[in-house]
């Protein structure tokens, strides 16, 4: 319940994530979330991210779990039908695993087997939906649960940098009635236009977590801008990091200035480092999170 503790707290929150391996060996996994021991409120386990094949988010999250660490369980659409995600989400909780972050999920198309069948049984909306339902002792068509409900404190995306924004905003409402309470967005590169979405949004009742992809390249950034929908990575920032002889100080101070700017705007930050939670640590050092 660490996210759950950090919301009630009304602290700045911080999350982080980390991705299982194309293997079963989760050492490397773990000793990523071990540099943000003690810094973070919890560490998201993606979810065959990119629809490229991995270990799975749940077995990513027990690991994490094991080494006392606070996982954040993502859960995609694309790979499982409504039987198997509500099975999932109980497994899940009975693992002491409770913090979710409910997707949609990513083509199939865009990963390492293109040839595989998606699902989409249900969308991001629906999955919030049917936990919420388990939650509250019953399964999508009414069942009673034994036992106690599961406590899940349940998460949503949000890309504020989509256009037209309307539609985004429209959905995330409807997320936040399915039973959201909080939100991880989609990178963030213009603090400007953020503050525009922040504005837009309103009072929805549940933190807002602004997402932030640490930059390894300016190929990177421009790889991004082509192929993510509605990020954009300022032509700047692409010239900082192309010019720079040290990538990593650059990117880490760029994040730093990210996180200054957003910080007033929001009620915390999600990192995606790729890799690089190490210099999570030092970015929260520098604006003393």
């Amino acid at each position: 319940m660490a996210l759950r503790n950090a919301i009630d707290s009304g602290k700045f929150i911080v999350t982080t994530e980390v991705a299982p391996p194309k293997g079963h060996h989760l050492e490397h996994m773990v000793e990523e979330g071990e540099y943000c021991r003690g810094r973070v409120d919890g560490i998201n386990v993606t979810d065959i991210q990119s629809s490229v094949m991995r270990a799975s988010s749940l077995v990513g999250c027990l690991k994490l779990q094991e080494a006392g660490l606070h996982p954040v369980l993502q859960m995609v659409c694309r790979d499982r039908n409504r039987l198997a995600l509500q099975s999932e989400l109980l497994s899940a909780a009975a693992m002491g695993i409770t913090d979710v972050l409910c997707l949609t999920g990513d083509y199939t198309t865009l990963g390492d087997h293109p040839q595989a069948r998606p699902v989409f049984d249900l969308d991001s909306v629906q999955l919030l939906q049917a936990a919420k339902g388990l939650t509250e002792g019953y399964d999508m068509v009414g069942n009673e649960l034994e036992g106690d409900p599961p406590q899940l404190t349940l998460g949503c995306v949000v890309n504020p940098g989509s256009e037209p924004l309307e539609p985004q905003i429209m959905k995330l409402y409807k997320k936040v009635k399915a039973g959201a309470q909080f939100v991880q967005t989609q990178a963030v590169y213009d603090v400007a236009k953020f503050a525009e979405f922040m504005q837009q949004v309103g009072d929805i009742g549940i933190p807002i977590l602004a997402g932030i992809v640490m930059l390894k390249s300016a190929g990177m950034a421009r790889f991004m801008n082509k192929n993510v929908a509605g990020v954009k990575v300022p032509d700047e920032m692409i010239a900082q990091m192309k010019e720079t002889d040290d990538k990593v100080a650059t990117s880490i101070e760029i994040t730093v200035e990210l996180v200054k700017g957003l910080r007033p705007l929001c009620q915390g930050v999600h990192t995606m480092p790729l890799g690089w939670n190490k210099h999570v640590v030092t970015v929260l050092d520098e604006v003393g999170l």
